[in-house]
């Protein structure tokens, strides 16, 4: 063998060699890696409903910024003062608020007291609030500005003004401002109606002057009833709807948008044992809003249209102690004496399932449909008697049982021989209280015979708040020949009661 040869199989041999050295480390180091990593093997197994997030793009409509882009500037931060002595009046505590647990920091400390004769130290609260027409007029709820002194509007390009309070509906817990400018950025009405459960919302609010905050969730439920605007004269109307898009105090007042950017709700309260936000939110859907701010734009107040029935939800156990043949719908459980529903021939026990063939399988519902209506409006009531469906037509009345509309101006009542009126929000600052009904004239009647003053205001009736002559009037029509306790200040500021038969 040549020399040559001899070289040329050492080299042939190490190249071999090496070769195999290679591929034995390579096939080892895989097979060490399936012993000593198993979890990678397992992650990697596809299941029939996994998908990859780099297979798939957002659709344009989910993205939350077009709708953000929108609302943001529409939104405004509510800074509302209240001055002079606003935790006593004459030595009597002010009520605690309905909200105060709700948002602790909106309303500050309930049990902190100023001492008598004490000028008082001027306090505030904050909130947000909707833009809704190019020249100014705004939405926010009514326990963010309620018995303030004075409300300023801060816009999201930091712009300040003072505002006028144009309206107040405490029984939907809204209220509407009006500032004066033009060409302002506002929101347009969506259609509450027709968002579904599981919906993509956007909760935007203007808080502690962040100068807006934009949260998101989804629509878990509508016509929720929480029981926080129930008052003792049955007045408070509750259908909200419910989300899980954070909102916190500084929010309370916000809109509540679709992701067109449109509004659907003013968010009003959340469901918390602490003051912050816990998981649900809640807000006026915008149908009964734009109702509102309609009614108070045009007539100064609100027109309660009223079909005149005590009504309750329909459960198993209700249906069968009625003996009931439907397990879903607002059972009838009396009807008022010259009411609508009288009058359309609804009798107790029927079981209401529509208005203008909306679905009223709650209270709420029921509330709702007949709370967007006027009065001298018809509506069409579908409901089960004795397992049989049934419909008529009735014509909705206001609270003192006729069907015309009331002006904020016409705002008095004549009852037994006196002449009520509202007290105005001037007066109930001054006293402390929240509303109230003041007897502007006594004739002759029961209001005499008890010995009532002209200037008397009353506050209460059987223990049950009075704020409005709509409220006093819902109580007094409920009574049947009773005795009755009128509680109210007298116009020297005193606590008086007075018994009077009704």
């Amino acid at each position: 063998m040549s020399k040559k040869h001899f070289y040329f199989g050492i080299i042939l041999a190490a190249l071999i060699g090496g070769l195999v050295a290679v591929a034995g480390f390579y096939l080892t180091r895989n097979n060490g890696s399936q012993q000593l990593n198993p979890l990678n093997d397992r992650q990697n197994v596809r299941f029939s409903s996994y998908i990859d997030p780099s297979e798939f793009t957002v659709p344009e409509g989910l993205n939350f910024v077009y709708a953000a882009e929108l609302a943001t500037p529409a939104v405004v931060h509510i800074r509302s003062t209240y001055s002079g002595n606003t935790a006593t009046a004459k030595g009597r505590p002010m009520q605690q608020h309905p909200f105060q647990d709700m948002f602790p920091d909106l309303f500050g400390n309930p049990g902190q007291q100023i001492p008598k004769g004490h000028p008082g130290v001027p306090r505030g609260s904050s909130g947000s609030g909707v833009i809704v027409s190019e020249d100014g007029y705004i939405v926010t709820n009514n326990h963010v500005i309620d018995n303030a002194s004075t409300i300023e509007v801060v816009l999201s390009d930091n712009r300040k003004y003072t505002a006028e309070l144009v309206g107040t509906d405490p029984t939907t817990d809204i209220a509407v401002l009006k500032i004066e400018e033009e060409n302002l950025p506002f929101l347009s009405y969506g259609d509450s109606d027709k968002i579904k459960i599981g919906e993509w919302v956007l909760a935007v609010g203007n808080p502690y002057d962040l100068n807006s905050t934009v949260t998101a969730g989804i629509v878990s439920a509508k016509s929720r009833s929480i029981g926080i605007l129930a008052n003792e004269a049955g007045t408070g109307i509750e259908s909200f709807i419910q989300t899980d898009a954070a909102v916190n105090p500084g929010n309370s007042g916000g809109a509540l948008v679709n992701l067109k950017g449109e509004l659907i709700g003013v968010n009003t309260a959340i469901a918390s044992p602490t003051g912050s936000y816990s998981g649900y939110s809640f807000a006026v859907p915008v149908s009964l809003v734009s109702k509102i701010v309609e009614d108070i734009k045009e007539y100064g107040t609100v027109q309660r249209a009223l079909l005149g029935v005590r009504i309750g939800n329909v459960n198993a156990e209700l249906a069968k102690a009625e003996g009931l043949e439907v397990n879903k719908g607002v059972y009838v459980a009396d009807v008022n004496a010259g009411s609508a529903a009288a009058e359309a021939g609804i009798e107790k026990g029927d079981v209401i399932v529509e208005v203008n063939e909306h679905p009223t399988r709650t209270v709420a519902q029921l509330q709702e449909s007949i709370a967007l209506n006027r009065p001298g409006d018809k509506v069409k009531v579908t409901f089960y008697r004795n397992g049989e469906l049934s419909s008529v037509m009735a014509t909705l009345k206001n609270s003192m049982g006729t069907t015309a509309v009331v002006a904020k101006s016409e705002g008095q009542l004549e009852l037994s021989g006196a002449l009520l009126a509202n007290l105005s929000p001037e007066e109930s600052r001054q006293l402390g209280i929240e509303g109230g009904v003041v007897v502007e004239r006594i004739g002759n009647g029961k209001w005499a015979e008890a010995g009532v003053a002209e200037g008397f205001i009353i506050t209460a009736i059987d223990n049950k708040k009075v704020t409005s002559t709509e409220e006093l009037l819902y109580i007094l029509k409920n009574k049947r020949g009773e005795g009755t306790l009128v509680e109210g200040i007298s116009p020297n500021g005193e606590k008086v009661y007075y018994g009077m038969p009704w």
